[in-house]
């Protein structure tokens, strides 16, 4: 069976680590790399993650991108809000890429595009149609924890009153400070973050509301709306973290709540706390994820730690290239998926 041929699209902390599966996995080939550090142009491929000459030079020409003969692509760019852009223009480059023929699995967020309306999805679906390929959106959270547990776990329940998600995030050893800092807005004067913020809880708000969506749908339940509510905390001290220095009066955690309301009252709730450093921030739950479902019977499941969260993205993506790649064309939700599986990539002692 010939390989997948594969297009890495972004080098960034996802994008590096996706980079590196592909290179070692028999099973896919590297076709292009798209970068947009200008310092990586025209460098090789296994360069940009310490491993061998691969023959495949790093290019910023989407043209070129586009003409490249591949099977998937990669799709792991910063979200478009980080340059104040309109969501619109990651639909615009995705559905660029469906329409020549390449399927794109992303994790810019379209784990559900029904909920960003049928304009949306019918302009996706003609990309797809016209390339005959499929898109697929992914990631930890959303994509895992917030959409397909609860939907795992409900097939154990009788009745569902009420489910709960929540996600709370250290970030003391993110690389990036295009994440920590100019997104999320760690390190920022309250003021500052503030007003910074506006395009993020923009982008928070959709794509928290896409697992809601998905959840709800999944389980036949028709939500009135999807509620947003944040609020950050200030660093009693001054300390260090990988994407730079925290001072003291500066945004060193925030909590985000998305409530998917059905006649004024919770059907789904998604709490999501990220902190610059967990040992400098007491406040809100420690790092680790929790899902709870009320009704019939009441379930809990508790992941205290994920070591690698980037690593754990970039694996959700390669993982699901194999099934993205073998479905229909057309949107491709992990409810038409079967389960990313390691399969094949077990290593017993």
């Amino acid at each position: 069976m010939p390989a997948i041929r594969v297009v890495q699209w972004a080098t960034g902390a996802v994008g590096r680590h996706a980079l590196r599966s592909v290179l070692n996995r028999p099973e896919l080939e590297l076709a292009g790399v798209l970068v947009y550090d200008p310092d990586k142009i025209g460098k090789d491929a296994g360069e940009l993650v310490a491993l061998p000459h691969t023959g495949v030079t790093c290019t910023d020409d989407v043209e070129r991108i586009l003409a490249t003969e591949a099977d998937c692509v990669l799709h792991m760019p910063l979200p478009a809000s980080y340059f104040g852009i309109d969501h619109s223009a990651d639909l615009e480059a995705i559905c660029a890429l469906l329409a020549t023929g390449k399927n794109v699995i992303t994790t810019t967020g379209f784990v559900y595009p029904k909920s960003y309306g049928p304009g949306v999805v019918e302009r996706i679906e003609q990309a797809c149609a016209e390339g005959g390929s499929s898109l697929h959106g992914t990631g930890v959270n959303p994509g895992f924890m917030s959409d397909f547990l609860p939907l795992a776990l409900s097939g154990l329940s009788s009745r569902v009153d009420h489910i709960y998600v929540r996600e709370s995030s250290d970030f003391r050893g993110h690389p990036s400070r295009q994440i920590v800092v100019d997104l999320i807005g760690f390190t920022r004067s309250a003021k500052d973050y503030t007003a910074s913020v506006r395009p993020y809880r923009n982008f928070q708000r959709a794509l928290f509301a896409e697992s809601a969506q998905l959840v709800a749908d999944a389980l036949g339940v028709e939500l009135d709306e999807v509620a947003e509510s944040d609020e950050f905390e200030l660093a009693a001290e001054e300390f260090e973290i990988a994407a730079g220095v925290v001072r003291a009066g500066t945004v060193c955690a925030s909590r985000w709540v998305f409530s998917g309301l059905v006649r004024g009252r919770p059907f789904m709730t998604i709490e999501v706390v990220y902190k610059a450093d967990a040992s400098r921030a007491p406040r809100w739950p420690e790092p680790g994820f929790s899902i709870h479902i009320e009704g019939v019977p009441q379930m809990t499941v508790v992941v205290e730690e994920v070591s690698h969260g980037l690593a754990a993205a970039a694996a959700h993506a390669v993982n699901s290239i194999p099934a993205v790649v073998s479905a229909e064309p057309g949107i491709r939700t992990l409810l038409d998926l079967p389960l990313p599986t390691a399969r094949g990539l077990v290593r017993l002692a």
